[in-house]
């Protein structure tokens, strides 16, 4: 029994309180699984189905769309098609690295894809993916 006024149960906690932390963490979670998918902007086109291994992109990824009308777009902004390997050219003239992913409706005409893939590849594009859905079985 100590007399002096000093009282043992009185010691400084050396714990830290996570609770905040974890409700802070969570809130973010949630606010980053809505606002993701609202992130991903672009042409809407309906790709076709296939089995493929999936490329990794190396630098800042450029989009070659070519909708079911027919329009072609690099990433969202329209371009004629008479544009296409000019653009191309100018964009990645200094790249050192030259890739594009061509994504086209699965309503274009197969011609019209081919061409869009010859401006592509004429405009020195070294690697060029196609955007596919994958294949459900």
């Amino acid at each position: 029994m100590a007399m002096g006024g000093q009282n043992d149960d009185r010691r400084l906690m050396a714990e830290i309180n996570v609770t905040p932390l974890v409700d802070v963490m969570l809130v973010l979670l949630v606010i980053f699984m809505v606002t993701a998918p609202m992130m991903q902007q672009g042409v809407q086109v309906n790709l076709p189905k296939a089995e493929t291994k999936a490329m990794t992109p190396l630098e800042e990824t450029v989009v070659v769309t070519v909708d079911k009308s027919g329009k072609i777009f690099i990433n969202k902004d329209e371009i004629p098609a008479a544009d296409l390997r000019g653009k191309l050219t100018t964009l990645f003239a200094a790249r050192e690295k030259k890739e594009v992913f061509l994504k086209a409706d699965a309503g274009v005409p197969y011609g019209e894809v081919v061409r869009a893939m010859a401006d592509i590849k004429g405009a020195g594009i070294e690697r060029l993916g196609m955007v596919t859905e994958p294949s459900t079985k």
